[in-house]
């Protein structure tokens, strides 16, 4: 029987190699995207990407630059809101990916709590951007839980550093959205975003 296939968002961080990780031993075939973010991040959290996904044994990593959208969405959209927004974003892209490629499943290393747009009702309302599953398996893991297995797998080396996910972002974000807030805010965005 062949092995259901996932979509991964894979950043330069800790936690993403690690919810990809956790879901191949539990038999999902993981496809990675990357989702770039020039000219406002370096080539390094590609690089590392790139690194780990070879490590894990993770084949096909996509690359895509997203760096223009996130900048219109800093530039035209209430700032509070810009994770929520490029996670929406992302969600869709990696939609797209995932229905091309067969897909059924889009996995993420958001958790609960250690970024401060990680809120429950955020992360619904992010989903609500896609009709795929979406699938957190550290979503209630502590970070010192997720360095230990990060650890573990050989990936704590590559990963440490800097984060780049929020280059654009605010130092306040909401975290505590409203969907039809998040869908005023997009119509903005018109017609970038479908």
């Amino acid at each position: 029987m062949e092995a259901l296939k996932a979509v991964l968002l894979l950043s330069g961080g800790i936690d993403s190699p690690v919810a990809g990780w956790l879901m191949k031993q539990r038999g999902l075939d993981i496809i990675p995207i990357h989702f770039a973010n020039y000219p406002f991040t370096e080539k390094e959290p590609e690089e590392k990407a790139r690194k780990v996904a070879h490590l894990l044994g993770f084949s096909g990593l996509m690359v895509k630059d997203l760096g223009s959208e996130f900048a219109r969405i800093a530039k035209l959209c209430n700032h509070r809101y810009y994770f929520v927004l490029s996670k929406r974003l992302m969600m869709r892209e990696a939609e797209k990916i995932t229905k091309e490629l067969s897909c059924r499943f889009i996995i993420t290393g958001e958790n609960l709590g250690q970024v401060s747009s990680q809120t429950l009702r955020n992360l619904t309302v992010i989903d609500k951007a896609v009709a795929m599953p979406v699938l957190r398996p550290l979503l209630t893991y502590e970070k010192q839980e997720i360095i230990d297995l990060a650890k573990k797998i050989g990936t704590y080396n590559i990963s440490s550093g800097r984060e780049h996910c929020d280059a654009l972002g605010p130092r306040h974000p909401a975290t505590a959205v409203k969907e039809e807030i998040i869908l005023s805010e997009e119509k903005k965005l018109a017609p970038a975003i479908d």
